[in-house]
């Protein structure tokens, strides 16, 4: 391949963009992780087993319809960044798929149940984590979910985000940085707009910040001038 007009840089962009994981193969690793821990007699898992999975009704945002040979092209893209082990069994027929989450990023049970939810469920607030991952790891408090949380966010780079309050909110929200951080703001635009809400993008809203400054900054100014006028008067 000719690389003479690459430009500088760009081959490392290229090597950080293959590390990002696309919806299907977050949702293939999570099916994986959730299954680990809920049906362990039944993990490694097959291939018939993992599309169910992946397919499942309850306790999936959003809800996909994969085909086995979707599913297969995923484990292919999942093993080449060694997220996944494909083992065969002496005297099985079929081959069987196992995440390797825990030994890729050092995840303790806590941790990895707490990234496996956000993956399988998107955008929750602590609160809502605990409650959804009681069959993958029994939290006695919240607190303990909020230092699960700040674990992932402090690993780098980071596999959580915590997200801005919705409007009308208490507690924050937080996602998975698995698919990158261009993808979790338009996953948040998006679904802000799915529940009616009027979102600007993380950028959009710096720009908005720094017009209002910008603004304040000039009336300031101006108040400044005419009082400074209105003094002369008495002087």
């Amino acid at each position: 391949m000719n690389t003479e007009n690459t430009p500088a840089g760009a081959s490392d962009g290229a090597a950080a963009n293959s590390n990002f994981l696309d919806v299907f193969e977050v949702r293939v690793l999570a099916v994986l992780a959730e299954k680990e821990a809920t049906t362990p007699d039944n993990y490694p898992m097959s291939l018939n087993g993992l599309v169910n999975g992946c397919n499942q009704l309850s306790s999936r945002d959003p809800v996909m319809a994969l085909s086995e040979s979707m599913v297969i092209e995923v484990l292919d893209r999942l093993a080449q960044k060694k997220l996944v082990s494909v083992i065969n069994q002496a005297g099985a027929r079929v081959a069987k798929y196992e995440h390797r989450m825990r030994i890729k990023w050092m995840l303790e049970q806590d941790k990895l149940a707490t990234l496996t939810i956000l993956m399988l469920r998107g955008f929750q607030t602590a609160g809502e984590i605990r409650t959804r991952c009681g069959r993958l790891h029994e939290f006695a408090s919240v607190a303990e979910v909020e230092t699960c949380l700040e674990f992932l966010m402090d690993k780098y780079p980071p596999l959580v985000a915590r997200l801005a309050r919705a409007p009308g909110t208490k507690e924050p929200r937080y996602a998975h940085l698995l698919s990158g951080e261009a993808a979790l703001e338009q996953q948040e635009v998006a679904a802000a707009f799915s529940s009616g809400l009027s979102v600007t993008p993380q950028r959009d809203r710096i720009a908005q910040l720094e017009e209002d400054v910008s603004r304040l900054q000039s009336q300031v100014e101006t108040l400044t001038q005419q009082f400074e006028q209105f003094q002369k008067q008495f002087e």
